[in-house]
């Protein structure tokens, strides 16, 4: 059986709807580095595990392999400005954009719907992309709707 080609891979993926997060890191220059991620996850309930997929050429990579933690903003709707930026590569991301360090040392996005600060655990390599696993250290919720992501647009849940 043959491979399955790039872009009708690409095209079945863009159809799951997925929430759109912002991992963030706290670089050894001190400075607050983050870029959108799109496919993340939880993995476990005991312990509670996320995982989040990073790029191998993402400039954020190493910032996040070099700190311990990681921050995780669940974007709301009405973000997907924010997660464009932190798509956009070579931009200064978080210029402009409302955010706040955690007492842990990532920023997190001001406005979100959820927040986690997680302890990096473990690194598997997955293709083109890193898989990070972080153990969720603490979680908090606000009021409002997540953005989401499907077929290559930004869109809300039914009923807003």
């Amino acid at each position: 059986m043959s491979r399955v080609d790039a872009a009708s891979f690409r095209a079945a993926m863009a159809r799951f709807a997925s929430g759109v997060t912002i991992v963030t890191s706290r670089g050894a220059d001190g400075g607050h580095y983050g870029m959108t991620v799109s496919a993340f996850a939880s993995l476990s309930l005991d312990p509670p595990l996320v995982l989040a997929c990073v790029d191998n050429t993402a400039t954020v990579l190493p910032h996040l392999r070099a700190s311990e933690l990681f921050g995780v903003s669940v974007l709301a709707a009405g973000q997907s400005d924010i997660s464009a930026r932190f798509a956009e590569h070579d931009v200064p991301r978080f210029e402009g954009v409302a955010h706040s360090p955690s007492v842990e040392g990532p920023a997190l996005i001001d406005g979100a719907v959820a927040y986690l600060i997680c302890r990096r655990v473990a690194e598997y390599p997955g293709g083109d992309h890193v898989i990070l696993v972080g153990e969720v250290m603490r979680a908090e919720v606000q009021d409002g709707k997540p953005l989401i992501y499907v077929e290559r647009n930004y869109t809300r849940l039914a009923g807003e």
